[in-house]
């Protein structure tokens, strides 16, 4: 065999070499990413969580919510309490049109269908937003406008939640929305997670990979 074709070879399978090394660390990165992780949803039926399951559904490995047009807001909610903790899940919101959310530190209101505490907002003029449902009933912290430069209206996106201390932080598509402390000692920090079809007009509503780590 001459140098040259020698060299080929050396310069091929060095760059197999690479690729690979590469392909192993992003699959242990990754790995590491999930660590401490476990699944909300079991993507068979609604084994954990509680509410109008006429409403709510599990199909194709998701969590739907599909609405025909509803008088009140109504939420599916997990039976555990969560205080600190990392949320992730991935969203579709059919046409992008509507208006939906994911509750966390929050409860039921008496004689209600309603929850109470915070959301972590999807949908139009709300989308990566923090509100206070049925409590303070405002926005606490809007999203920045660049957020709708990477937001897929009608396709899956991806949420992450992370509530520690008294400090919130919401990241939608891996851009940061949120980072909000919190400076009333009074407001709950633990309660249940929900997740939320609003009052009005049909909408389509679809979660899947939920998955939390207690901090």
């Amino acid at each position: 065999m001459n140098s040259s074709l020698r060299m080929n070879r050396l310069s091929i399978q060095f760059t197999a070499f690479v690729a690979t090394a590469m392909v192993l660390n992003a699959v242990a990165a990754d790995k590491d990413s999930e660590e401490g992780f476990v699944s909300l949803f079991n993507g068979k039926d609604l084994t954990g969580w509680e509410g109008n399951f006429d409403l709510w559904k599990v199909k194709d490995k998701c969590i739907v919510g599909d609405s025909p047009g509803i008088e009140h807001n109504q939420f599916l909610a997990t039976i555990e309490k969560y205080d600190d903790f990392e949320l992730r899940l991935e969203f579709r919101l059919k046409d992008g049109i509507g208006n939906t959310g994911v509750q966390f530190r929050s409860s039921r209101v008496k004689d209600s269908t309603e929850v109470r505490g915070y959301q972590a907002d999807i949908g139009e003029k709300y989308w990566g937003c923090l509100y206070d449902e049925s409590r303070r009933r405002k926005v606490l912290i809007q999203a920045p406008e660049k957020l709708y430069d990477i937001l897929k209206l009608d396709d899956w996106n991806t949420y992450v939640i992370r509530a520690e201390g008294s400090r919130v932080k919401l990241e939608m598509n891996g851009f940061e929305t949120v980072d909000y402390v919190e400076d009333d000692a009074e407001i709950e920090r633990d309660g249940i997670i929900a997740l939320q079809v609003h009052s009005g007009p049909p909408l389509k509503i679809e979660f899947r990979n939920i998955r939390i780590k207690k901090l």
